[in-house]
């Protein structure tokens, strides 16, 4: 179902992803695949579809939960519930691994002690079988075991022919500063990978998927509110499922609608200034002043700067004002001054500025 707001599993019920789809089936057979693209974009969705009919087992491991400064019990917790997620494919392979208990549908992994179990030993073990691995929102490795992460990757992807690694991530620049893309220093600098962008949809695609998507459920919508919908939400599929619902379930007045998406999006950006104030409150505080001017139309370096200096009353780092600036780009917040999404910057003009 075209408007089923849970990640898709099947091809029938993704729009016009073929393209995609058929890209990373033609690559599976490699080493590594990352798939990128901003938040709400689908990329779950493809990559669900992809790995059913791949027909190869699989390990899905979802990073989104890892808090930044993770620990070894946090990450192999994941991996644990992923293995568990894919037993009746592995267990042949699991219940051999010295430190992996099989308990009833759950795989339990000693992490720590003599029995315990290394990512690059699992890994080696787990190439006793074909196997995709899967590490959604990869870019949430990063913290105190990324090193650890990345070599074991890094011999995997050397050694273990039979595993193929599937990276995905939203906030792209974090992915590759993770992967270590441009860093000589990282273990996986200069290997190949095949990378597989899901972009926005056209505004004609928009259309065309949400009468495609109310048809398929018997509900009539006038052209109004299918193109009023297209043209708010910008091609994001999860916005348009979003909004369609809202419209299905009997919420009319599409300014609601937009108001609702606009204030989930202004809570994303609130976290996101707490958390730099947990550990910077210059910081904290000039992350929501460059939302707020680019939002307000400062799309270019010397309207931030101006509109920042405006602000505070005094003059500003230029290395410190960039940082931030770059720090928002490698979220996928911005790219070139413009926010990637409408909702962050109808959101990101109501940001109130901290005053610590």
């Amino acid at each position: 179902m075209l408007f089923d707001e849970r990640p898709k599993v099947s091809r029938g019920d993704l729009y016009d992803r073929d393209e995609e789809l058929n890209d990373i089936l033609k690559n599976i057979n490699g080493p590594m695949v990352v798939v990128t693209g901003i938040r709400r974009i689908g990329k779950t969705s493809v990559i669900n579809v992809t790995l059913n009919e791949a027909d190869i087992p699989y390990v899905l491991i979802d990073c989104r939960s890892l808090r930044d400064n993770y620990g070894r019990s946090d990450l192999y917790r994941l991996i644990s519930n992923a293995l568990s997620s894919s037993l009746d494919k592995l267990i042949d392979v699991l219940r051999r691994i010295r430190g992996i208990s099989i308990m009833g549908n759950a795989v339990e992994i000693r992490w720590r002690g003599r029995e315990q179990v290394s990512l690059a030993e699992l890994f080696d073990r787990l190439n006793e079988r074909r196997v995709v691995v899967v590490f959604d929102e990869a870019q949430r490795l990063r913290g105190p075991l990324s090193s650890e992460v990345l070599n074991a990757l890094a011999h995997a992807y050397d050694f273990d022919r039979n595993v193929t690694f599937i990276l995905s991530g939203s906030e792209v620049g974090l992915l590759y500063e993770f992967m270590g893309v441009e860093d000589p220093n990282s273990p996986l600098f200069g290997r190949y990978f095949h990378e597989v962008r899901i972009g926005r949809f056209t505004r004609d695609e928009s259309v065309d998927f949400l009468r495609r998507g109310f048809k398929e459920l018997g509900v009539e919508v006038s052209t109004d509110v299918i193109e009023t919908i297209a043209d708010v939400f910008d091609g994001i599929p999860g916005w348009l499922v979003y909004a369609a619902n809202a419209y299905i379930r009997g919420v009319r007045d599409l300014s609601m609608i937009r108001e609702a998406t606009i204030r989930e999006v202004l809570n994303e950006l609130e976290r996101l200034i707490r958390a730099k104030a947990s550990y910077s409150t210059v910081n904290a505080r000039r992350t929501a002043l460059v939302l707020r001017c680019i939002a307000s139309g400062g799309n270019t370096w010397s309207k931030v700067v101006k509109c920042v200096e405006d602000s505070e009353g005094k003059t500003v780092s230029p290395t410190s004002l960039n940082n931030v600036i770059k720090t928002l780009e490698r979220l996928s917040i911005i790219e070139n001054y413009e926010f990637l999404d409408p909702m962050y910057r109808e959101a990101a003009m109501r940001l109130g500025i901290p005053n610590y």
